[in-house]
C-alpha cells in the first residue's frame, strides 16, 4: 500500500510560518491512504524574514489560537498522524467541553464504501449496525469521556470482512466546577443587618470568555432567575429571611446548568428580656436585706361563676343543655359553701391575733 503526503516546496519560501508549524501542541487530524496538502496564508516573506526568534522580545503574542512573531501572524500547530489501517475513527481535534457537540466518523482506506458500521463506547455499541459513517451527541457530558472506536464491513473491492479501528481516547473537560453559596459576612446575622449572597464558580480558562447566568432561591421559591450579576443582597434581614438557599449557575444557552448545595440562614431576633434585665438595674431582683415585710394575706375572694353565655352553648340540644343547667346549679351551690367557709376563716383570724389571746390568757 503506497501513501503520498505532499507538502508544496513553494510555501516555504512564500510563508515562512511553515517553518514554526512543526511544534506539534494537539492531537488532530488523521489520515487513511489520502494524499494532503498543508497550506499557509499570511503575509509574503521578505528578505528581512522573522522566521527565528532569539530574543523573548520579538514575541508579541502567543496563545491556543494564534501568535506573533516580528509581525507575523502563524496559524495553531496541530499534529498529523498517518495511519495505515483499513478503518480509522476520527474525533474532534480540540479541546471539547461540557456542553459542546461531539462528532466521530469513521473512515475507510481511500474512501471505499462501507456497510454495518458500528461504533463503540468502552467496548459498548452505542447502536446497531448501520450505513452511517458518522456519530455525533449534540451535548456531551463528563460522563461521556472514555475510548471509542468503530466497525465496518467493506463492500467491494475491499477485503470484504468486518475490520475494526483503533480506539481514540475521548476526554470532555469540566466547562465550571458546581457553584457553592456564601452568606457575608456570616450566615447568622444579627435583625436588621445586610446580608450578601455570593455564588461562586469559574469558568476554565480556555472557555473564559463565555458567560454564565446565574438564580437564587430560597425554600422552593425562586428569588432572582437568570442573572449577570453572582451575588443577591439582602439590605435589611428580618426573621422572615431565616431558611434555606442556594443557587444555580448556568450557559446562556443552558445546555451546562449546575446546582450549589444548600445554605441555612439564621437572622438572630434582638436581645431578649433576660439580656436588658442584666443591662437595666430597675429590673433586677432584690436582695435579702431589701425585701420588704411580708404582710399577712387577705380573705380569698370567690372565684366568679361562669354563665351560660361564657360557655356559648347552643340551645339546637335539650339534653346537654339540661346537664349544664345542673351544672352551673352545682356551682352555685359551691360558691355560697365557700362564702361560708370565707366568714367562718374571718372570725377564726381575729381571734388568732396577738392582742386578743393576751387578754384571753389573763
Amino acid at each position: 500500500m503506497k501513501l503520498s503526503c505532499v507538502l508544496m516546496a513553494w510555501a516555504l519560501s512564500v510563508c515562512p510560518a511553515v517553518l514554526l508549524a512543526t511544534q506539534m501542541l494537539l492531537a488532530g487530524c488523521h489520515a487513511a491512504a489520502s494524499s494532503e496538502t498543508l497550506k499557509c496564508e499570511g503575509p509574503v516573506s521578505t528578505e528581512q524574514s522573522g522566521c527565528h526568534t532569539d530574543e523573548e522580545e520579538d514575541v508579541i503574542h502567543a496563545s491556543e489560537e494564534d501568535f506573533q512573531v516580528k509581525g507575523y501572524k502563524f496559524s495553531k500547530p496541530f499534529h498529523l498522524i498517518v495511519s495505515y489501517d483499513w478503518l480509522i475513527l476520527q474525533g474532534p481535534d480540540t479541546s471539547i467541553f461540557e456542553g459542546d457537540p461531539l462528532v466521530l466518523h469513521c473512515r475507510a482506506w481511500q474512501d471505499w464504501p462501507l456497510t454495518q458500521v458500528i461504533f463503540y463506547q468502552e467496548g459498548s455499541a452505542l447502536a446497531p449496525p448501520g450505513p452511517k459513517r458518522e456519530f455525533s451527541i449534540d451535548v456531551v457530558q463528563k460522563s461521556d469521556s472514555g475510548h471509542y472506536h468503530c466497525s465496518g464491513v467493506f463492500r467491494s473491492p475491499g477485503p470484504g470482512s468486518r475490520e475494526t479501528a483503533s480506539p481514540v481516547a475521548i476526554t470532555v473537560q469540566e466547562l465550571f466546577p458546581a457553584p457553592v453559596l456564601k452568606a457575608l459576612p456570616s450566615s447568622e446575622p444579627q435583625e436588621g443587618d445586610s446580608v450578601t449572597l455570593s455564588c461562586q464558580t469559574k469558568l476554565s480558562l480556555q472557555r473564559s470568555a463565555s458567560r454564565l447566568l446565574f438564580s437564587f432561591y430560597k425554600d422552593g421559591r425562586s428569588l432572582s432567575i437568570r442573572g449577570i450579576s453572582a451575588e443577591l443582597q439582602i439590605p435589611k434581614a428580618s426573621e422572615e429571611h431565616s431558611g434555606s438557599y442556594w443557587c444555580e449557575a448556568a450557559t446562556e444557552d443552558r445546555q451546562v446548568w449546575k446546582q450549589s448545595p444548600q445554605l441555612e440562614i439564621r437572622v438572630q431576633g434582638p436581645l431578649n428580656s433576660v439580656d436588658s434585665s442584666i443591662l437595666n438595674p430597675a429590673l433586677q431582683k432584690p436582695t435579702a436585706s431589701e425585701t420588704p415585710p411580708m404582710e399577712p394575706p387577705g380573705p380569698l375572694r370567690p372565684p366568679p361563676a361562669p354563665s351560660a353565655e361564657h360557655l356559648r352553648v347552643s340551645s339546637s340540644d335539650p339534653h346537654l343543655l339540661h346537664q349544664i343547667q345542673m351544672l352551673l346549679k352545682q356551682m352555685q351551690d359551691v360558691k355560697v359553701l365557700l362564702g361560708h367557709l370565707v366568714v367562718e376563716l374571718r372570725e377564726l383570724t381575729v381571734y388568732l391575733k396577738p392582742g386578743i389571746t393576751k387578754v384571753a390568757d389573763k
